[in-house]
């Protein structure tokens, strides 16, 4: 398995050759590249570096492998141990540190790891910051430093629930409301840091709960990526009643999908949708929003009913929140389940998500399946295509462009590979920033058409090749 760089941090395959897989030496090499840069970016004047990780297996080893790096290069390293990449974000911070490492690989099954990159804003890197990694550790440009001034390690457990006080203090969690409104939720942690501090979040907004898969031990129960298909063990614990809300976290609990009371999916896309609706439903004048553009239409939708203006961005992170500050938006995120709301941090945040939705449940007073019933109904098809190492892809999307762009009824955007925005429907093709292949997702008012419109994609591609 070849190691993936890209904006979205190192990821690879634990064990292996050198150079092919997220191994002990390219730890070293990519670790060090990212000290480098943050030493002579000048950013920040601090000398400490978070470290935090979720539950995986390697865990333990890329982190001693890391923070040993950090203090070989002169950086104090700040371990906030096994902890979210949102409460690792906002470590940084509370903190006032350079820059943070998150040891996950979000969604990935089990065998992998990376290192995700933080900047003195508890943000992920750009692009352009992401290349001089790169470019750095290619050309392995650094220095250790020496005997006596090598940085130092400290330990603090207590950013958990720093990160918990956070989102109570939020002006629009109404911890009374939840509490009032007694609910019963299921939530599926997936054997990692979800199940160390979600329990702890309910029981401060007097929540009653029950965890599956909740031991954090890296040794995931089924795929870890937050898909219906995926989750067929929380929609069966739903289904024989007696709950409110079902609740399923991704490894590192940036991601965030609900489950309604009767054992069906609220859809993954919602997560997203159905938060905005409360944020703007209390905000005061035009509300903002911004999505990446793989992401449902139901967004500009609920953003045009309150006035507001939507704007799409490029899949990543980094490029939503980026928009996010150009645009003044008060809430963002992606479709994939990720919450970016500003009066937090910028960044992806399940707790956030939570916390927020049940306010909003509280205040509506209705069932899970009532709320989503509110909000324009889209069905979205997800498929991909599986690249050869003599795949031009860039070539495929230019020729793609190329055959829709003359046609009247069709906008093309291109900042992000290609989407094509018909009137009724959308497809969206890109290369993955994580994985070898071409994303191919599209949305329609029935799924048929939305899996229609996608496999005609697909087939262009194929002859292409």
């Amino acid at each position: 398995m070849t190691l993936i760089k890209s904006i979205s941090g190192i990821r690879g395959t634990i064990g292996g050759q050198t150079g092919d897989t997220l191994n002990p030496l390219d730890i070293v090499k990519f670790v060090t590249a990212y000290a480098t840069f943050i030493r002579k970016s000048h950013k920040s004047d601090s000398n400490t570096i978070v470290v935090g990780r979720d539950a995986r297996i390697s865990g333990e080893m890329v982190r001693n492998v890391v923070c040993g790096t950090l203090m070989g290069m002169g950086y104090d390293v700040l371990d906030i141990g096994m902890a979210t990449t949102p409460t690792t974000e906002l470590a940084v911070i509370m903190s006032k540190s350079a820059g943070g490492i998150i040891i996950t690989a979000s969604h990935n099954p089990r065998q992998w790891n990376a290192l995700k990159l933080l900047n003195c804003e508890g943000e992920f890197l750009t692009k352009e910051d992401g290349n001089e990694v790169l470019d750095i550790a290619e050309r392995e440009d650094f220095v250790y430093f020496e005997v006596d001034k090598l940085g130092h390690y400290h330990k603090d457990d207590s950013y958990n629930k720093k990160h918990i006080e956070s989102v109570l203090n939020l002006k629009l969690v109404d911890k009374e409301a939840i509490r009032n409104a007694h609910f019963k939720v299921c939530v599926d942690t997936i054997n990692s840091v979800g199940g160390i501090i979600l329990p702890t979040l309910f029981e401060e907004l007097g929540v009653e709960y029950k965890v599956l898969n909740g031991i954090p031990d890296g040794d995931f129960s089924h795929n870890p990526e937050p898909l219906e298909k995926n989750l067929g063990g929380i929609m069966g614990e739903m289904a024989k009643g007696g709950y409110d809300l079902g609740i399923v976290v991704d490894p590192d609990v940036d991601r965030l999908a609900f489950i309604c009371e009767d054992g069906k999916m609220f859809g993954e896309e919602y997560t997203l949708v159905s938060v905005a609706d409360y944020i703007l439903s209390n905000t005061k004048g035009d509300g903002n929003t911004v999505s990446n553009l793989s992401s449902t239409r139901a967004l500009r939708d609920v953003t045009e009913r309150y006035g507001g203006t939507y704007t799409a961005a490029a899949v990543g992170e980094v490029n939503v929140t980026t928009k996010m500050k150009e645009v003044g938006a008060v809430i963002g995120g992606e479709g994939n389940g990720g919450v970016i709301y500003p009066e937090s941090h910028y960044g992806r945040d399940a707790l956030v998500g939570i916390a927020l939705f049940l306010s909003s449940l509280a205040h509506k007073g209705c069932k899970v399946s009532e709320l989503r019933a509110t909000f324009p109904t889209y069905y979205m098809a997800k498929n991909r295509i599986d690249l050869t190492p003599s795949t031009d892809v860039d070539a495929i999307l230019v020729k793609v462009k190329e055959m829709y762009g003359k046609e009247k009824d069709v906008a093309v955007t291109d900042i992000d590979g290609v989407k094509l925005d018909f009137p009724d429907k959308w497809v969206h093709l890109r290369k993955s920033n994580t994985e070898p292949i071409i994303r191919v997702y599209s949305e329609a008012k029935t799924a048929e058409e939305a899996d229609a419109i996608g496999k005609k994609l697909m087939q262009v591609v194929y002859d292409m090749q």
